[in-house]
């Protein structure tokens, strides 16, 4: 507070004979705590609204517009906030700047699958990123390997096929008759199980996988860790886990698999696909061992 503001402020209070207790004392400071602290939050929103923007470069591509059709890089200058994520930052360049640029996204918090992207080389969740742990300028382009269909939408079709190749739902023998029977699992099962059953179906995973874009048939690592959630799952039929394996067992299934990580190292949920590939081969394995 200046010496004027601290002039007024003892006229003010002049004759009225609290100006110097203590009680007046503590009020005057918190008023000058406050309006210090005012000073400083307008001071640093006109710093950043002057010079704190993210530099984005995001990949355009519409068949439909003859001016479009070739693929390009827009640059896009969007206004920096703490804890701001790729997908907010696309979100404000489409909302203030162009209408046009499409993208998926729904629930932003990790959970949907739809948001994902190739961001500054790596296949990753729009949501999840965060801005501050990016280097600019960010470059968001859709998923590699996968039909583009406008901008960062790709056609994700030939991904669910592969994923309801494994049957990915669960199969028990029989169903009690009473509905509010529950179908019971151990602990001990189900932490098997947990880290599998987090997969949000983004794609990511088949996105980095290298045999998954040489065959076609290979029905690649989300599918297989559904299938592993569902195979292992104690509450799982004898019969359907039979028949599963099978599924999974084959030329164009785990034995495709070259061991590379890439899935594991993308993977937005921290799935241990590469692992569990590698015990469903063993499990294949031992399946089919005959003395």
């Amino acid at each position: 507070m200046d010496s004027t503001s601290s002039r007024k402020k003892t006229e003010t209070t002049k004759g009225t004979g609290y100006k110097d207790t203590p009680q007046q004392q503590r009020l005057d400071r918190k008023q000058e705590r406050a309006e210090a602290a005012q000073s400083q939050a307008i001071t640093e929103t006109v710093a950043r609204s002057d010079t704190e923007t993210i530099h984005l470069e995001v990949f355009r591509y519409d068949p439909d517009v003859e001016s479009k059709r070739e693929p390009r890089f827009d640059e896009f200058h969007v206004p920096y906030e703490r804890g701001m994520t790729v997908l907010d930052a696309l979100i404000y360049a489409r909302d203030e700047f162009d209408s046009s640029l499409t993208f998926r996204h729904s629930c932003r918090m990790a959970v949907c699958g739809s948001d994902g992207f190739f961001i500054n080389g790596r296949q990753r969740l729009g949501c999840q990123t965060q801005i501050s742990d990016l280097d600019v300028p960010v470059r968001v382009e859709p998923l590699p390997h996968q039909p583009v269909i406008k901008d960062l939408v790709v056609d994700m079709d030939h991904f669910y096929e592969r994923m309801e190749a494994v049957e990915p739902y669960f199969q028990p023998d029989d169903l009690s008759d009473d509905d509010l029977k529950e179908q019971r699992q151990s602990r001990k099962n189900r932490e098997k199980i947990k880290m599998a059953s987090r997969c949000i179906q983004c794609g990511c995973c088949t996105s980095s996988c290298n045999p998954s874009q040489t065959d076609e048939e290979y029905i690649g690592p989300a599918a297989i860790v559904k299938g592993y959630r569902f195979y292992f799952d104690e509450r799982e039929g004898k019969d359907v886990k039979d028949q599963r394996l099978p599924l999974l067992d084959k030329e164009h299934g785990v034995w495709q698999c070259h061991t590379q990580f890439s899935c594991t190292t993308v993977c937005p949920k921290d799935i241990p696909i590469t692992e569990e590939i590698q015990e469903l081969k063993r499990e294949s394995i031992k399946r089919n061992l005959k003395f």
